[in-house]
């Protein structure tokens, strides 16, 4: 039996007693026209009728929407949202006592509206911004501690592309990230649209997107913020993008070379993570001699293809004739562009 169904039995019977003691009131019944019997016969259907339809509303779907929501917001988010129920009910029942001095009605009505719309703004405001309020608090806390600020205060504002890159997460994990890394609300929505394509690899990226997010979130080495900002007459999400960070006066974190390149040439500083993944990769200078393992053909003729650890592309010439051999080579040459590094070498025997 399931709860939407137990809930109908629960509210037919409910509602058909009291509709049944509501048609026995001589009231009742006298303005209907009706013996007490029918009238109670008939208001009892009718409270039957009513619990049956009526009653998975406003018990079931409630608590069945109240617990996706609990299900799907973050931990800290839901922590805020519980701390402003907390603060709302306190301000309402602080100024219960005096609201209860008024005259009747307004005596009684009054304290009980001021709860009720304080535990609604408590929990909406605290939900809503609750990040942003965490942010001003820690930042305050931050200064009237003397700690040094340092970048603290820098704003990272992260597009749906390194999300679902990924390499921003262990960047953060490293304690590189210097500031508060901003995930736009319009952002998210793009990772659910991604998550939810019918195409399998776009879905499946959609979700580790998400999946990173949520990580990033419980990291305690970077603070995370989701906010609401939207330009409703601006359509596309990268042009979004780069008038938030122009608003914020921000940075943008990317892997989208033309993206980098459009907030660039509009004065928006951009962080490329493919820039910072060919910063840190292993350096090999011409005249240097390392071993890999010749994987495929290149395209010129009788080149190999082999790659380093880190995805660095190697192409040896006369390499071919070692293929699925591992071999030392000879740096000759270093290509370094924008889309990652070449290197360009000789077998070394």
């Amino acid at each position: 039996m399931t709860l939407n169904f137990l809930s109908r039995l629960v509210g037919l019977v409910i509602f058909g007693i009291v509709g049944a003691r509501f048609g026995a009131d001589p009231s009742v019944y006298t303005s209907l026209n009706l013996s007490q019997e029918a009238s109670a016969t008939v208001m009892g259907m009718t409270g039957v009728l009513f619990g049956l339809v009526a009653t998975p509303w406003f018990t079931v779907r409630p608590v069945q929407s109240l617990r996706k929501n609990i299900n799907e917001m973050p931990a800290d988010q839901l922590v805020m949202a519980l701390l402003g129920l907390a603060v709302g009910l306190l301000l309402a029942l602080i100024s219960a006592y005096p609201l209860s001095l008024m005259p009747n009605p307004l005596s009684w009505l009054l304290p009980v509206t001021v709860l009720l719309l304080g535990a609604y703004l408590g929990l909406t405001i605290f939900g809503k911004r609750g990040r942003e309020i965490q942010d001003e608090l820690w930042s305050r806390i931050s200064r009237s501690a003397a700690r040094p600020s340092g970048t603290g205060s820098r704003k990272l504002i992260v597009d749906t592309s390194s999300l679902i890159d990924g390499r921003i997460v262990d960047v953060a994990e490293t304690g590189f990230v210097g500031g508060t890394l901003i995930v736009p609300r319009f952002v998210l929505t793009e990772l659910h649209q991604v998550s939810d394509s019918a195409d399998p690899l776009r879905r499946n990226r959609g979700r580790r997107g998400l999946n990173l997010l949520n990580k990033l979130q419980r990291s305690e080495l970077v603070m995370v913020r989701i906010v609401d900002d939207d330009f409703e007459e601006i359509t596309e999400v990268d042009d979004k993008l780069v008038a938030l960070a122009q608003q914020m006066s921000a940075s943008l974190i990317t892997n989208d070379y033309n993206l980098g390149e459009v907030a660039d040439a509009q004065g928006v500083p951009v962080l490329n993570i493919n820039k910072l993944s060919n910063a840190v990769r292993s350096i090999y200078i011409p005249g240097e001699t390392f071993a890999i393992r010749v994987i495929q053909e290149g395209r010129e003729e009788n080149q190999g293809v082999g790659y380093l650890d880190d995805g660095t592309m190697v192409l040896i010439e006369n390499g071919k004739m070692y293929l699925d051999r591992n071999i030392q080579v000879t740096v000759t040459k270093l290509i370094n562009r924008d889309t990652g590094r070449l290197i360009f070498a000789i077998p070394a025997n």
